[in-house]
């Protein structure tokens, strides 16, 4: 195979463009050239440790420069990236770093209301095989804020400037995004180099990217996801785009980045666009927004179709919306551009994927475009192309249940996820199986959540499940059974659940009940737990 590794994204545009700005954030600017010898120093650090081809290292940051940097660091060194949610707790820390069996952590410090370096050094301290700790720190003159700690500045001080990036095979691993599953424990999506590079050079074909005409994003994503990551970051520095980062949504703080950056791609889940349309008030110059922005790109769940028409009113562009899985790089669909828009399709396969309708507990194809009974057939979404994983980190079983064959061909991966496609070709999501629930962009699996209930003392058995809530689209609710004489109340529940889990999965909603739904297998009726909520509204729950 050919020898390749995905950092040559960055040190491609900083040999073409050093001088051109890669990462802008607040008042500082970093161009390519300095991105690439930090980085540099990155690897030198890592390499000095004794860290390379083929090991694990894993990075906690939001959306700052410091996470490129590290992340082409650890590329260069020859190791792949393990990215974490920054709003993780010490034990779903230690968790990642032991089954990815990372080496190090680097861990960005955080703030008081999200001590991001406090958790990631629990569960650091909790993780025998990680050997380094290094802390991010928000000045790069200070100290690290937990003593005997080496924060990244101190690691690369002393490093050259220059480093011979590590030979990676392209079918070698770059990336491993952890991602839930019917199990309830995350798992880690191994991405190989190819599949991250192609992911992130369709830009051209999908978006009209050109390193000619760069374009300037607004990095609102989270970088430690695979869609910003892949998207923005990735494909930003492929064509040698400017990265204008923003380490959390806010409407009003993004429009203004938008005009001020002169932003012309932006990329977002439809909650992010909402916001955009509330916080447009009329001293808001909404004619050069629309003037500079080029593409609208949104992922994560359907865009409604008001929010078409009132984002293509408001902003002048198409949002174009895409369809992907961490297991598929993401990118695996997408409205073709330049298009008008099939309102609630994920588009069409990306150039280079295949994609097909499966029938149910089979890898036989179903009728697809088929009409039956007035209606399109639906079948299971699977995928075929450069975009799918090598599989799950040290799971085979897991593997060989999403990777298979389909019709004598090798590499096709089935998504859990329902749809249909028309007689165009355009894909449409029906439901999400295995009951995810998708809040605020994130993915949240009740599966994962009742695991984490059922330890509490008090709590007997749980069921969790999505409601409807109008900003964040889904919120998470728990009915709970409390064992015999048990008196905690939903409130604490709300409150213990708070501590144990990231921010976006706890349940706010718990309700204490006597009994749950059942089949006579004993299989808790969720269906009949979502009715009520879902009535006369868009989701499924049959």
């Amino acid at each position: 195979m050919t020898s390749y590794n995905l950092a040559s994204l960055l040190e491609t545009s900083a040999a073409t463009y050093p001088e051109r700005d890669a990462i802008v954030f607040g008042d500082t600017r970093l161009n390519y050239a300095t991105v690439n010898t930090l980085a540099n120093q990155v690897a030198g650090a890592l390499a000095e440790r004794g860290i390379g081809h083929g090991d694990k290292v894993a990075l906690s940051c939001p959306n700052l420069p410091y996470f490129s940097i590290v992340y082409y660091g650890i590329l260069k060194a020859g190791a792949a990236v393990v990215p974490l949610n920054v709003l993780l707790k010490g034990r779903e820390v230690a968790y990642h770093l032991a089954d990815s069996e990372a080496k190090a952590l680097f861990c960005f410090q955080g703030t008081p209301e999200l001590p991001i370096g406090e958790a990631g050094h629990e569960g650091f301290t909790a993780t025998e095989g990680c050997e380094h700790f290094f802390m991010i720190t928000a000045d790069p003159a200070a100290a690290s804020p937990i003593e005997g700690t080496t924060t990244l500045f101190q690691a690369i001080g002393s490093q050259a400037p220059t480093f011979e990036t590590v030979e990676t095979d392209e079918d070698d691993t770059a990336v491993i995004l952890y991602t839930s599953g019917t199990t309830g424990q995350p798992k880690g999506a191994e991405l190989r180099h190819r599949n991250m590079r192609d992911n992130a050079l369709s830009g051209e074909a999908l978006f009209g990217a050109s390193a000619e005409n760069p374009d300037t994003y607004l990095c609102v994503l989270p970088l430690f996801h695979s869609f910003g990551q892949t998207v923005i970051q990735n494909g930003g520095f492929a064509y040698g785009g400017t990265v204008v980062m923003l380490p959390r949504f806010e409407a009003e703080p993004a429009l203004g980045l938008m005009l001020k950056e002169q932003v012309t791609f932006f990329a977002g889940v439809p909650t992010m666009y909402w916001g955009l349309l509330g916080a447009l008030t009329p001293e808001v110059d909404v004619e050069t927004l629309a003037k500079n922005l080029r593409v609208a790109a949104a992922g994560g769940s359907a865009l409604p179709v008001e929010g078409h028409k009132d984002l293509e009113k408001k902003f002048g562009v198409t949002i174009l919306e895409g369809y992907g899985l961490s297991e598929t790089s993401p990118v695996a669909s997408f409205s073709p551009y330049g298009e008008p828009p099939r309102v609630g399709s994920i588009g069409t396969p990306i150039p280079g994927v295949e994609m097909c309708l499966l029938q149910a507990d089979s890898w036989e194809r179903g009728p697809e475009d088929i009409e039956e009974d007035g209606k399109t057939a639906v079948g299971e979404i699977a995928i075929k192309g450069h975009n799918i994983m090598k599989g799950y980190y040290n799971r085979p079983e897991a593997t060989a249940e999403v990777l298979g064959t389909v019709d004598g061909t090798d590499g096709w991966f089935r998504s859990g996820d329902l749809g249909r496609k028309d007689a165009d070709g355009f894909y449409y999501i029906v439901d999400r199986s295995k009951d995810m629930i998708i809040r605020g962009g994130y993915n949240v699996y009740p599966r994962e959540i009742e695991e984490v209930l059922m330890t509490h003392e008090d709590v007997s058995l749980a069921a969790v499940i999505g409601v409807p809530h109008e900003s964040h689209g889904e919120e998470v609710k728990a009915y709970v059974i409390l064992n015999p004489g048990a008196t905690t109340t939903a409130e604490e529940l709300v409150a213990w659940g708070k501590d144990q889990m990231a921010n976006y999965k706890y349940p706010r909603l718990v309700e204490i009940v006597e009994n749950l739904p059942m089949t006579a297998t004993g299989k808790i009726l969720k269906r009949e737990l979502r009715e009520p909520y879902w009535e006369g509204q868009d989701r499924r729950v049959g």
